[in-house]
């Protein structure tokens, strides 16, 4: 096990020497989006009765924030070694794939939650908010954590440049981020845009999030958690098999 604790501390230590631009930078946008659209539709927006739109938010962008950061965290530093060839580092040592996977969903989940919990901190300055079920809050940012992590992961085994990185965070992470209910509910959509966000799994991440602090949802959350535990295992699988196949790394 001292493989796996020597990579997970180097992949701490990693995120945490810049931590201007790994925590703070994520902190300060997304509260720039609680700022401007908590102003601007606050008197005008009430989802869940008796919840103010501000308060409906944060939830959202909490989880938003975890998500974009536990990608960010795994895809960058994997990504990173390869570019600069000292992948060859850790694939010498007698790491079993399984540690090298561990290792880094690890350090993603943890820089996930110290954004989360950071952005929630600052925005009780904005509102008061609820604690209906922090169990599933719990369960919830977990494992929109350890999944965007593996998909973090996939990317970067998967990428040969920055730019195709990019991409996939440009053009598929952050339009299913924006499209999963975090500045609304999708209850306010028509029923086309209704059906299709169901087929977004990080729509449930958001809306079992939320059901932590709210106690209120558009979706059941046992639901909800029964799918986001089918994408993290399956993703989580398909993880393991290409790192064990040396998918990329190996040549």
């Amino acid at each position: 096990m001292t493989g796996l604790w020597t990579l997970f501390y180097k992949e701490l230590l990693r995120f945490w020497k810049v931590s201007l631009q790994t925590i703070l930078s994520p902190l300060v946008s997304t509260l720039l989006y609680l700022l401007i659209f908590s102003h601007v539709l606050e008197a005008h927006v009430q989802v869940y009765p008796g919840v103010g739109y501000t308060a409906f938010l944060i939830p959202g962008l909490v989880m938003m924030a975890m998500l974009q950061n536990a990608f960010a965290n795994s895809s960058s530093s994997l990504i990173q070694s390869k570019m600069n060839g000292n992948i060859v580092f850790l694939l010498l040592p007698p790491l079993a794939y399984w540690e090298f996977f561990t290792a880094y969903i690890a350090a993603a989940v943890v820089r996930g939650l110290m954004v989360g919990a950071g952005v929630g901190l600052v925005s009780l300055w904005f509102t008061a908010l609820p604690l209906a079920h922090p169990l599933w809050m719990a369960l919830f940012a977990l494992a929109g954590c350890v999944m965007l992590g593996a998909i973090g992961i996939i990317t970067a085994l998967w990428a040969s440049s920055y730019d195709q990185m990019a991409a996939v965070q440009n053009f598929l992470i952050m339009p299913l981020t924006f499209l999963s209910g975090v500045f609304y509910s999708i209850h306010s959509l028509p029923p086309f845009w209704q059906a299709l966000s169901r087929y977004n799994p990080i729509f449930y991440l958001i809306d079992g999030f939320r059901y932590g602090f709210f106690g209120a949802s558009d979706v059941s959350p046992l639901l909800g958690l029964s799918i986001v535990g089918v994408c993290c295992l399956a993703l989580s699988l398909a993880t393991l098999a290409l790192l064990k196949s040396g998918y990329k790394l190996r040549n």
